[in-house]
């Protein structure tokens, strides 16, 4: 059934600043040409410790230190990639004007994509303001964007954070932060340029760097995995990491993706290579070498991506592959997925990339460090499953892929009504809607990850060629104590902000949980709220899967079925998620 109520012309003007989208043309501009961002700098961001006072970045005379910068791989003129998007940070950092305050000022920007990225802060407090794209064909559109404040703004959703603010007087240990913000912009039409926002009130909009965000044409994401912690690993120095993920489907060509999230520093890969298991660490022939921009390796910034350059590599649908990258220096802490429900290898000293024996990979791993994602050439796009731990999971058999997304995604390649996606599995064990478990900083051992609300941005709407979203989660919310209004709320964001992007968002209820610790009477009046609200006219979802109706004892609908139930009462097993998968009508999954 068909659940949208508001048009997508509506839904953007509400929720992401852009104007309904219509033929109109463009009032012609008033004042100077567009200029280059790099023309437009006006304020000094950066400033050598020793030297503090040549910048002032907030009028305080407060500075970001450019040693700390170098330290997170962040240096001058350097190409970070943040959520699919690639921005350079300025060349001018530590040497002059470094950043714009926003004022309405023209950017000469140019290109065809499905976002703008921008690299910003606030100062003086979160800022806020709208602005305007305007595309060659004469139309324009507004955009509404939001920094963060650079020494208050959550952490959870920052790009880098530094560990010492620059003042007048001497340095101060105190984070400051960097934001890498995107907003929608009409797909296919090219961008001629755009027109910064006037921020409102008293704080200051800073942009260090704006591009457009190229459409992710060609590419199905067939494996991904959010990061959702920042933990202690190793120490791993001269190591070979081989990671074992489980395609959905296939394809002749392949990349990678490999996030820095959280981190304070870089990490260096050396070397890396794709191949399908024979058996735990061994390869079936020999594994393909992956390169990054030509190179054998790359440097991942601290908070920043890399994607591998495609190659010619035949992807078997729902298969395990061996995905594999050399650590040349020592590596002691890392982005991790915790729940990987498999085990995976590393090698004693060494660059095993691309040896097909297992005999050099002699410990194991229960956990993926640093790879978030595999794509394969061609395919019609992915559905993401945006969830916690039954997501995630937790309770099925370990290395047998049962998760219910394994089962959707077979499913899927095992029929012919609607297109055989890519599923992606974004499920964090322990995730909550509206708060984090992971601050979203440091070295932790919550591996519980930062909010739906947080990782929105990162996990959804910069995957791959997405296309679906589904949100199944708010049972951990009410387990600790949030109330059904507060979850709808974040539903209702998630909802909005996903429609806002050309997603359709399809609403999974809240399966039953009475016996395990934390679902008491209380939580469970909430949970019942929450699934009235999920399938009621106002939660704004497209289409709703009732896996509350799935899993339920008839004869005591707030207690799992005792067949579906791995026995903790919170998480099914693998009958009960199989259950979850074959109750989908893959037809909602259509966008």
């Amino acid at each position: 059934m068909r659940r949208r109520t508001w048009t997508t012309a509506v839904l953007l003007t509400l929720c992401a600043g852009l104007a309904p989208a219509t033929t109109a043309r463009a009032a012609a501009p008033h004042g100077p040409g567009p200029l280059p961002l790099e023309r437009l700098f006006d304020n000094r961001a950066v400033s050598d410790d020793r030297a503090p006072e040549v910048a002032d970045f907030d009028g305080a005379g407060n500075s970001l230190s450019a040693q700390d910068l170098t330290a997170a791989g962040w240096t001058a003129g350097r190409g970070i990639g943040v959520e699919r998007a690639r921005l350079t940070w300025p060349r001018s950092a530590g040497s002059g004007p470094d950043n714009v305050r926003a004022a309405g000022q023209r950017v000469r920007v140019t290109g065809r994509g499905d976002a703008l990225a921008f690299l910003v802060a606030g100062t003086g407090g979160d800022a806020r303001g709208s602005g305007v794209v305007r595309y060659a064909d004469g139309t324009r559109s507004a955009y509404t964007l939001t920094a963060p404040d650079w020494r208050t703004g959550p952490l959870a959703t920052k790009s880098v954070a530094l560990a010492h603010r620059n003042t007048p007087d001497g340095q101060l240990t105190e984070k400051t932060r960097l934001y890498a913000v995107t907003v929608p912009v009409r797909t296919g039409r090219r961008i001629a340029s755009v027109e910064l926002p006037r921020a409102t009130g008293g704080a200051a909009l800073h942009v260090f760097a704006l591009s457009v965000r190229a459409a992710t044409t060609g590419w199905t994401g067939t494996w991904a995995a959010s990061p959702a912690g920042y933990t202690t690993v190793g120490p791993w120095a001269d190591r070979t990491v081989r990671l074992v993920v489980h395609t959905s489907v296939g394809g002749p060509r392949v990349r990678i993706r490999l996030d820095n999230t959280f981190a304070s520093t870089p990490v260096r890969i050396g070397s890396a290579s794709v191949a399908v298991q024979e058996a735990g660490a061994s390869a079936r022939g020999k594994p393909v070498p992956l390169t990054f921009g030509g190179g054998r390796g790359t440097q991942l910034p601290a908070g920043a991506q890399a994607f591998s350059d495609p190659v010619n590599f035949r992807v078997p649908a729902d298969a395990n592959l061996l995905v594999s990258f050399h650590l040349p220096e020592p590596v002691a802490a890392a982005p991790v997925h915790s729940q990987a429900i498999q085990n995976s290898y590393v090698s004693g000293p060494g660059d095993h990339a691309v040896e097909a024996a297992g005999s050099a990979y002699t410990s194991t791993i229960s956990y993926w460090p640093l790879l978030t994602g595999v794509d394969v050439s061609g395919g019609p796009g992915s559905v993401v499953l945006l969830g916690d731990s039954i997501t995630d999971g937790v309770k099925s058999t370990q290395g047998a892929n049962r998760r219910w997304p394994n089962v959707l995604a077979s499913r899927l390649l095992a029929q012919s009504d609607v297109p055989r996606y890519g599923v992606l599995n974004e499920g964090i064990s322990a995730n909550r809607v509206i708060a984090d478990r992971y601050p979203g900083d440091g070295i932790s051992t919550d591996t519980g990850g930062v909010s739906a609300l947080h990782r929105l941005d990162r996990d959804v709407f910069a995957g791959t060629s997405a296309r679906t979203v589904v949100v199944f989660q708010g049972v951990n919310d009410v387990r600790w104590g949030a109330s059904a209004a507060q979850i709808e709320a974040g539903m209702r964001e998630i909802v909005a902000r996903a429609h806002a992007r050309g997603l359709k968002v399809v609403g999974a209820t809240v399966t039953p949980c009475e016996g395990e610790s934390l679902c008491t009477a209380a939580a469970e009046v909430e949970r019942v709220a929450v699934n009235s609200f999920v399938r009621g006219p106002g939660s704004g979802f497209d289409e709703v899967l009732d896996f509350d109706a799935v899993l339920r004892d008839p004869a005591h609908p707030s207690r799992m079925r005792a067949d579906f139930d791995s026995g903790d009462h919170l998480h099914p097993g693998d009958a009960g998620l199989a259950a979850l998968a074959g109750s989908v009508d893959l037809g909602v999954l259509a966008p």
